[in-house]
């Protein structure tokens, strides 16, 4: 019986791995989608996210049902009602990967990112999935260090989320307003999308060490410079 139980709660952290690498594979194809207007690209993103739906759904009915028959405690306790969390919080990064797609598809066959934005676009994208690989690569060893170090890699998202807002707020911005709005969301979803990605590596500390990652290692300013390429900045 113990076997069995320990066969599940492993089984709860490779449902977790999937649901990782799947919505990372779903923000960079969104990504893609968005700066190409390639709409079968972009359907494809948001009817994948039912997977991780089911997935999610899945992965809390049988976490509950080992709540409920083993009734674990210390560090198993503490497996199952992480996983729990870290289970919405992949959850969440697909939908807001689907957000991105429904975005191209609702402009399509327009783009919804201007060209001169093409770049910082693909700089969120590329950075949001690699948070994301880093998460999974959390998940699978528990490497406290490597989880440590996502909080500083987000600061990079931060800066590129800035130079969007440095860019609409330019006087000479010509896109129009629907463009400005399209923008601010993209920025939005990739920024929260990082969120995300760095909780899931923040609970991952409190599983192995049973302490916030906030109260191991305070916060450090790393030493990044802003980003070039727009004036003023």
């Amino acid at each position: 019986m113990r076997d069995a139980y320990h066969e599940e709660l492993d089984s709860i952290g490779d449902s977790l791995v999937e649901m990782a690498r799947l919505v990372g594979s779903a923000i960079g194809r969104a990504t893609a989608a968005i700066l190409d207007s390639d709409l079968k690209m972009a359907e494809s993103v948001i009817e994948g996210d039912q997977k991780v739906d089911d997935l999610q759904h899945d992965l809390e009915g049988r976490a509950i049902a080992l709540l409920a028959r083993q009734q674990p405690v210390a560090t198993d306790l503490r497996i199952v009602v992480t996983s729990l969390r870290m289970s919405a919080d992949l959850e969440r990064s697909g939908d807001l990967a689907q957000h991105v797609a429904k975005l191209t598809r609702l402009r399509y066959p327009q783009r919804a990112v201007p060209q001169d934005l093409h770049a910082t676009i693909l700089e969120m994208g590329q950075l949001a999935q690699r948070l994301m690989a880093k998460a999974a690569e959390v998940i699978v060893t528990k490497d406290v260090d490597l989880a440590m170090q996502l909080e500083q890699d987000d600061d990079e998202m931060d800066l590129l989320h800035r130079t969007l807002f440095q860019h609409l707020m330019d006087e000479r911005w010509k896109h129009g307003i629907e463009t400005a709005v399209d923008v601010t969301l993209l920025g939005r979803y990739y920024e929260r999308y990082a969120d995300h990605a760095v909780a899931v590596a923040k609970r991952v500390v409190y599983l192995v060490t049973g302490e916030h990652a906030d109260e191991i290692q305070p916060d450090i300013q790393p030493d990044i410079q802003p980003v070039s390429g727009v004036e003023g900045a």
